[in-house]
């Protein structure tokens, strides 16, 4: 069915912007004693290795703002509640709404906050809140959790990309790691395809491209021993890093997984799409995005989460529990978020508008306390009632789960910048 969204934001009316630039040009990197090769990227850590030491972030961005009636925090039988039950989970006492029977099996390896605040209706600012934990202002830019996680996570002996948005539409590049340098900008897989311009034209021999990056390097040798820059020790750490990449091309193809799993995931995009994250992550991918969308759902709010939440659920509790099963969970933050929730009003349309003043997000694995709930709204999910938290509290808190201390700052150009608000802190009741 077609939906006409009523918020007419820009971020509707466009498609996802293409970055200019191509993958080799894109992983600029200032690789300070990088410049024949990088021969110590050709040997990633072993699956089982990771799964006991690389800590890994995946994100599902549910774009347009999930309604949390209808996910996380249901209020059945209330004026706000809608027409959907509230169903028991694996944790006794914590019920989710029955469009989830899945995921609640999965519960007890979860954590859900339901006490979010960021006072936030506009999809650009939500969503630049929750995914930097700052707001957005005109005096400066802040990083994304992708840029951020794979810049304090990634292993320096692995050649492939630390931060890989899945996402529907075009791939390309993103521009959202801000002062930390396009090395930790996202590689977008657009409909989960791999990155672009990552295979050799059928026209070049491997024999000839082999005799071109040796002619390559020879030439940058004789050029950096006179005339060596950070610049151009980044055109050649991004070579190197392309060539890597186009080496382990084959992670990216989903159809190497088993035809049981493929049929377990479901091979309709979400779930082909989740399957690829867990190979990411199985591969020493150390922040992973997936997005699913679209929940603006200002007109026909039940109807769009049936549908929505039906092609959710069962991937995502079967990724949750492959992860817990192979050993990965424990080193594996989940998060699944939005800019924003959904009006406790139901509009004369059957649908629910922006609601930035009491929402949740699901979390889990990693240092999360499993099976927690914390903070609380009011009977008919007005407003907090307990425990109230806003972006910067949940940004600090994902980066913490994983080890990274956020009171410390990034070195910019021998300038500190802090890694998270100093302002604010994590949610200590949820880490263990």
């Amino acid at each position: 069915m077609q939906c006409r969204y009523a918020c007419q934001s820009t971020e509707h009316a466009m498609a996802r912007r293409q970055f200019l630039g191509t993958l080799a040009a894109g992983t600029l990197a200032a690789g300070s004693n990088l410049v024949g090769g990088l021969s110590f990227l050709t040997q990633p850590l072993a699956a089982s290795e990771l799964a006991k030491q690389q800590k890994r972030v995946i994100v599902f961005n549910m774009h347009g703002g999930l309604s949390q009636f209808e996910s996380w925090d249901p209020k059945p039988g209330t004026p706000t509640g809608g027409p959907f039950r509230a169903i028991s989970t694996s944790v006794p006492g914590t019920q989710v709404c029955e469009l989830l029977p899945e995921t609640a099996k999965q519960m007890h390896r979860l954590a859900i906050v339901r006490s979010i605040d960021t006072s936030e209706d506009d999809h650009g600012k939500g969503a630049y809140m929750m995914f930097t934990g700052r707001r957005q202002t005109p005096a400066g830019d802040f990083p994304r959790i992708g840029a951020v996680a794979a810049k304090a996570l990634a292993p320096d002996n692995n050649g492939l990309p630390g931060h890989i948005q899945i996402t529907p539409g075009g791939g390309g590049r993103t521009n959202d790691s801000a002062y930390l340098g396009p090395k930790y900008a996202g590689v977008v897989m657009g409909n989960g395809q791999p990155p672009q311009n990552s295979s050799r034209p059928d026209i070049v021999t491997q024999s000839a491209d082999d005799q071109r990056n040796a002619l390559r390097r020879a030439a940058n040798e004789r050029f950096l021993s006179r005339r060596r820059t950070a610049m151009t020790d980044a055109y050649a750490y991004s070579y190197e890093q392309a060539q890597q990449l186009m080496a382990r091309r084959e992670v990216f193809d989903v159809t190497k997984e088993s035809e049981q799993d493929q049929a377990r995931y479901g091979k309709h995009d979400f779930g082909r799409h989740c399957l690829l994250a867990r190979r990411l992550l199985e591969n020493g991918v150390s922040f992973v995005q997936v997005s699913h969308s679209n929940y603006d759902t200002h007109n026909e709010n039940f109807i769009f989460h049936l549908e929505q939440l039906g092609e959710f659920d069962t991937p995502f509790a079967t990724l949750v529990g492959d992860l817990a099963d192979r050993g990965m969970l424990e080193s594996t933050l989940v998060v699944v978020m939005s800019e924003f929730g959904r009006t406790p009003n139901i509009n004369h349309i059957y649908g629910r508008d922006h609601w930035g003043k009491s929402w949740s997000v699901l979390l889990g694995g990693s240092r999360i306390v499993p099976g927690a709930v914390y903070g609380k709204t009011n009977a008919n999910g007005t407003e907090v009632t307990d425990g109230k938290v806003d972006h910067a509290h949940m940004f600090h808190t994902y980066l913490q789960a994983v080890g990274v201390d956020t009171t410390k700052s990034f070195d910019v150009d021998g300038r500190p910048i802090p890694i998270a608000d100093p302002a604010s802190h994590p949610i200590k009741e949820l880490l263990a």
